[in-house]
């Protein structure tokens, strides 16, 4: 419960930084209690996001300066531009000079935040990766990585994918259903979808989680559009 609750909060003040950060310290509060949650355990979760951020810029052999920008704009949004230059210089004395273990941090992510905490790591994380107007091979490869090692399920990873990355699949798996299938079973997976996301499910939680809501309905609407104009059903 306080995860979402946090999140709200955290986005109202700080949009989607805050969100992250939100959702995180509530499912902190939720599966340990408040004392678990202190300035170290957020800071590590901030100096390791940005750790995943170092690795996934220089994974195509190059650093975009407009990814180094958008991390860079991220932090200053959650935090203000003194607390941000402060973290990014710990970050540059204290991990970005030490072998970073990809593995060590998506277990802290994988055991220590929920599910949702880090399917809104990875959509960040891509979000990173689209910031110099596209994504590599080897930036795929990266991300595929850390999913699979924070235990995100491989459908959620392409359906995130198929938001920044489009191909002639992405709307199907957006509908999660595969190209192959019929025009009953494209039908039923938008009713399925759309009853399910449907904006007016969340009026009563606020404004975040109505954006929220109305954001993935446009998506999954767009979608369906798409495939009936390309089957011409």
């Amino acid at each position: 419960m306080y995860k979402w609750i946090l999140a709200a909060i955290g986005f109202f003040i700080y949009r989607f930084p805050g969100f992250i950060i939100g959702m995180f310290v509530g499912s902190m509060i939720d599966n340990g209690g408040f004392k678990r949650v202190n300035s170290n355990v957020i800071k590590e979760f901030e100096l390791n996001l940005l750790s995943l951020a170092s690795i996934l810029i220089k994974s195509d052999g190059k650093v975009s300066k407009s990814e180094l920008q958008f991390v860079r704009n991220y932090f200053i949004s959650l935090h203000g531009h003194e607390r941000a230059k402060r973290l990014f210089k710990q970050f540059n004395t204290e991990v970005n000079k030490k072998r970073i273990s990809v593995e060590k941090i998506c277990n802290f992510y994988k055991y220590r935040t929920s599910y949702e905490t880090r399917l809104q790591i990875i959509n960040l994380l891509f979000n990173i990766a689209k910031s110099d107007g596209s994504i590599s091979n080897l930036e795929i490869k990266k991300l595929d990585e850390f999913s699979r090692l924070m235990n995100i399920s491989s459908r959620d990873f392409e359906g995130i994918k198929a938001m920044f990355i489009k191909s002639s699949e992405s709307h199907y798996k957006i509908l999660e259903i595969e190209k192959d299938c019929s025009n009953e079973d494209i039908k039923k997976a938008y009713r399925d979808l759309a009853k399910k996301h449907h904006p007016d499910k969340v009026q009563h939680m606020g404004d975040a989680y109505i954006k929220a809501a109305k954001e993935k309905f446009a998506k999954i609407q767009d979608a369906y559009e798409k495939i009936k104009k390309e089957r011409g059903i």
